[in-house]
């Protein structure tokens, strides 16, 4: 389970003594921590590792997002800083696919849907999450089922 890498990487990073990987693996499970409690309110989650990889990949999107706002401020020494935290979140991500796997995942979708046209984004958008979601930025394949369906 992810949850055990991360918690045996924060282990190895203080016998190591490295303090940025340990921080950022602190705020890793902090950020885990606070999706239990949210999911707690609701049902059980059906997949740990799918509850874990939703809340890295909201990590990254974040850190992601203020780096371009620290560069567009001209605060580079900020932006490296997120770069290493994304570096250290993105250790525990499965293996994302390539374009071309995304591509080909779309026409699969777009074929047993049987989608046409723009109209049909959204069921392709939900099938898509529901089939393939931990291994896909789905900002990025939103651009590429767009493509797809005009």
């Amino acid at each position: 389970m992810i949850r055990d890498d991360i918690k045996q990487a924060q282990i190895a990073a203080m016998k190591a003594g490295d303090k940025e990987s340990r921080a950022a693996i602190s705020l890793i499970q902090a950020a885990i921590k606070n999706r239990d409690i949210e999911a707690r309110t609701g049902g059980a989650p059906a997949d740990d590792d799918a509850l874990v990889v939703e809340v890295l990949q909201k990590m990254v999107k974040q850190r992601r997002e203020s780096i371009e706002m620290y560069r567009k401020g001209d605060r580079e020494e900020l932006a490296a800083a997120e770069e290493r935290e994304v570096a250290v979140i993105e250790r525990f991500l499965p293996q994302q696919m390539s374009a071309a796997e995304t591509s080909a995942a779309i026409e699969a979708i777009k074929a047993d849907l049987g989608a046409a046209g723009m109209k049909d984004m959204g069921r392709v958008m939900a099938e898509l999450k529901a089939r393939h979601a931990s291994v896909l930025d789905m900002s990025k394949a939103s651009g590429l089922v767009k493509a797809a369906l005009s």
